[in-house]
């Protein structure tokens, strides 16, 4: 990843205000105040320890390192958290920051030597990023501090100095964060969910009108609409990176699920709206119960705190089940129209309770008993320690497929050779090298030639101011001095808030401005910087090319289509699982789970890029949710009747004919999601496409609850996957 990725920026980010105004509208442009910020952070923690250490001990060594102890961390780093936590990941931060410059001072021997050493630390600190925001904020600070030290001169017998001023900036780093007044909070992730919660029970309650015959299924139309823009609301996509839910921490975790059981709610009221056939008050009073525990949690969620546990809508539900067990044992059950429409009631409360529950943990409390210990329960993440988490992440990623691991693999490759090149070019300050390879690269071969152009004409345009003020100016460090605040605090305010190459030709000022303090002012250093700037560029270009050049967008289609496609064997797993009502003690959804959150992280890269959409781009939500709803009510489904073969209620297998049929059932769903899965790959769709309608109309072959609950599961995700396909454009 790139400095502008970790912080979460696009290059257009970056960009002006509207014109007109002058310096007023500038300075009221959204992002000025953290801005003004980081630039005064900046100057209160990198100034102070290069001044004490140059002018006041004569250690310009010390000085250089304490000016990079900070910059790097304040310029390019985003940590999300308030002031005091983040201090706590600055702290954990120093440990790490001395082993990289120890090692760079050591490995800086050979150059061969230098640049296996950043191969390792290049990939392992980008890599860092699939434990969510707080491991990636400082990653490129942490690149750079092995950078740093690694280039010529070798000079173990400076070791003490370097590790001295690289402690006293990241301490500075940390106090003046303590003392400058807060940044803004941006609204925590849990809101965005408190809204989709309250759309969602709005939506619950009005379904309770076509359910009961009062309404028709279009009065609910602008609740629909209202929860769908509440839940797009959600999308990690659409929230800062230091603010979304990414980390190993539980509370995450539960974020996440409780984001996801949304969704899949979501999709069971519209089932539960289009199956409405018959008048059923006690189907309308279990929507309305569940309409407010949703209202509840979405309270939960604007405090932050959970409430007291409210057992109605479990209550209800079981109550519901046993009128639905009971006019089943009485042998004059409902017909199968009536069958289905208690079913996808059914599955709507039983939604809402595990998007309730899910809020819970993520506020703080263990779940509810779910009575299924295996690891195919909706709660067994819950149980799941943070290092066990955190192994389960690294090895997900560790996959060509991982957009992750592709990241770091290019960005370590482009820096162990930038080493090499600048080394045996003898490039001066080859550092400035390596720091725009790390600032220039992005995902994809068209964004790093992007921001290629910019960066050149930035750096040429700062160099020649600073050219022209080492002419005007000559050899006065005492002049630089004084000029360095003033610039870093003027410069780093506006520069930020304008286009990409502002901020090029602030940071080539501030390295003139800093080098002229340490040694003689040399008029050439511009020009270096520049040439420097341009090998860095082009090497980055180079490697953004040959490896995974399209990025995210040349890899999405494959990576929600195999999710599709393992979601599609997730239903056979599933099924045979409940028609057998025997447990092995696997995971049968973990192939769709991994594939999901590969697609996932696939999805977020995409959000980033900057190539161009295609008029024709499928409908990525749509086609993602199809197999939210095979791991979300097949985790519900294998947690309610799999779970109760050890109880002495557990019900009776289907019947031979029963089974049979939900096994064609869930083939024929298969078959759909592979279809769709074959439709985004370009290679046409082979599976049916009406199984929705045909199996809606279609009597289940054994009047059981399991029966029919799994054949309302496994319609939903026929019913999506089709309403996916017609969603995407020719």
């Amino acid at each position: 990843m790139t400095l502008w990725r970790l912080r979460g920026l696009r290059p257009e980010a970056a960009e002006a205000p509207p014109a007109g105004g002058g310096p007023r509208r500038l300075l009221e442009h959204e992002g000025a105040p953290e801005a003004l910020r980081r630039a005064l952070w900046l100057v209160l923690a990198g100034c102070t320890g290069f001044y004490v250490f140059d002018y006041g001990f004569h250690q310009p060594v010390m000085a250089l390192y304490a000016v990079f102890g900070a910059l790097p961390l304040i310029l390019f780093g985003k940590l999300p958290g308030p002031a005091e936590e983040r201090a706590v990941t600055l702290l954990l931060v120093l440990p790490a920051a001395a082993a990289l410059v120890t090692a760079g001072t050591l490995l800086a021997v050979r150059d061969w030597a230098a640049a296996l050493g950043l191969l390792a630390v290049g990939f392992a600190v980008s890599f860092l990023a699939a434990g969510g925001p707080r491991p990636a904020g400082p990653a490129p600070a942490l690149q750079l501090y092995y950078v740093l030290p690694c280039f010529p001169p070798y000079a173990p017998e400076q070791l003490g100095d370097r590790l001295a001023g690289i402690t006293v900036g990241i301490l500075l780093t940390i106090a003046a964060d303590l003392l400058l007044w807060p940044d803004p909070p941006p609204a925590p992730y849990r809101l965005r969910l408190a809204g989709a919660m309250r759309a969602l029970s709005a939506y619950c309650a009005a379904a309770a009108g076509p359910v009961v015959g009062t309404t028709g299924a279009e009065a609910v139309v602008p609740e629909r609409q209202d929860a769908e823009r509440a839940l797009t609301a959600t999308r990690l996509s659409l929230v800062p990176p230091e603010t979304r839910p990414a980390s190993v921490s539980l509370r995450d975790r539960g974020l996440v699920h409780t984001r996801a059981a949304a969704g899949y709610l979501r999709g069971r009221i519209d089932d539960a709206v289009d199956d409405a056939r018959e008048a059923d008050p006690a189907a309308a009073r279990l929507l309305e119960t569940a309409a407010a525990r949703l209202e509840d949690t979405a309270r939960d969620l604007d405090r932050g705190t959970p409430g007291p546990s409210d057992g109605r809508l479990r209550t209800e539900l079981q109550g519901f089940d046993d009128r639905r067990a009971r006019a089943l044992e009485a042998g004059a059950g409902p017909d199968p129209l009536r069958l289905r429409q208690d079913a996808a009631v059914r599955a709507v409360a039983e939604a809402a309770l595990l998007a309730c529950q899910a809020a819970r943990i993520a506020l703080g409390h263990r779940p509810e008993p779910c009575g299924n210990p295996s690891p195919s329960g909706p709660f067994a993440y819950a149980a799941v320690s943070a290092p066990a988490w955190w192994y389960r992440r690294i090895r997900l990623h560790l996959s060509p497929r991982s957009v992750l691991l592709q990241n770091s693999v290019r960005l370590a490759v482009a820096l162990a050779v930038a080493r090499l090149i600048a080394g045996a070019l003898s490039l001066p300050h080859g550092f400035w090298v390596l720091l725009a390879v790390l600032g220039l690269m992005r995902t994809s071969a068209a964004d790093t030639r992007t921001a290629l152009v910019p960066a050149v004409v930035g750096t040429a345009v700062g160099a020649a101011f600073s050219t022209a003020l080492l002419i005007a100016v000559g050899d006065r460090p005492l002049f630089y001095a004084a000029v360095t605040p003033v610039a870093f605090l003027i410069g780093f305010t506006v520069c930020p808030l304008l286009r990409p190459w502002w901020t090029q030709a602030m940071v080539t000022f501030a390295m003139v401005l800093l080098f002229g303090q340490i040694g003689a002012a040399d008029r050439g250093l511009p020009a270096v910087r520049v040439l420097d700037v341009a090998v860095g560029g082009a090497i980055g270009a180079v490697a953004a090319l040959l490896a995974w050049p399209r990025g995210a967008h040349g890899q999405l289609r494959g990576a929600v289509a195999d999710f599709l496609d393992r979601a599609g064997e997730g239903c056979r797993t599933v099924t045979d699982e409940l028609c057998r009502l025997a447990g092995h003690g696997l995971d049968p959804l973990y192939p769709a789970r991994r594939a999901m959150l590969l697609a996932q992280s696939t999805y977020l890269q995409y959000r980033t890029e900057q190539a161009p959409q295609r008029s024709g781009e499928p409908p990525w939500g749509a086609y993602m949710l199809t197999g939210y709803d095979v791991v979300t009510g097949g985790s519900l489904l294998l947690g309610r009747h799999a779970g109760e073969q050890h109880t002495a209620e557990r019900p009776a297998p289907p019947s031979p004919t029963a089974a049979a049929e939900l096994t064609a059932l869930a083939e024929a769903v298969r078959q759909v999601c592979h279809g769709a899965a074959e439709n985004l790959r370009g290679t046409g769709s082979s599976g049916p496409r009406d199984v929705a309608d045909r199996a809606a109309g279609k009597s289940p072959a054994a009047r059981t609850l399991l029966v029919a609950d799994a054949e309302a599961w496994l319609t939903g995700v026929a019913r999506d996957a089709a309403r996916a396909e017609k969603s995407t454009s020719p």
